[in-house]
């Protein structure tokens, strides 16, 4: 499981390096500094949640979890997973459509605080497996 947690958080690492130039140096040319911002919130938040499943995925690796924690780990990193798609993808999207006037931007902008939702609840997962850890040994 760790292996492909850490894939998915060093795959999102990578890309946001790669968003954040892209909106650092062609997108601020084509779109509004509200906008820039926006589209820079999604940045620094699917970086933070790559860092996540990437320590998640290290603290996943422990010998001493039961499989109701390792399965506990699995739902806080598919959380991160949607969360990121969800919050940043909308993000995204949200800079870049307005821009050329796209019809499906109404629907688009639901869709970031269920990725904020997606990110609680991954958190509140891996919480509770630390939890039980403790409580456990």
């Amino acid at each position: 499981m760790h292996r492909k947690i850490i894939s998915w958080g060093l795959s999102f690492a990578a890309l946001s390096v790669l968003l954040g130039a892209f909106g650092a140096h062609a997108l601020k040319a084509i779109v509004s500094t509200d906008q820039l911002q926006i589209f820079e919130t999604g940045v620094r938040y699917q970086f933070m949640h790559a860092m996540a499943l990437i320590t998640l995925s290290i603290y996943s690796n422990r010998q001493d979890l039961s499989i109701r924690e390792q399965k506990g780990l699995g739902w806080a990193a598919h959380f991160f997973i949607v969360g990121t798609l969800f919050f940043s993808g909308s993000l995204y999207l949200l800079t870049l459509l307005p821009a050329s006037y796209h019809p499906l931007i109404r629907f688009i902008g639901p869709i970031t605080p269920l990725g904020g939702l997606c990110f609680m609840l991954g958190w509140l997962s891996w919480g509770r497996v630390v939890y039980l850890n403790k409580v456990d040994k």
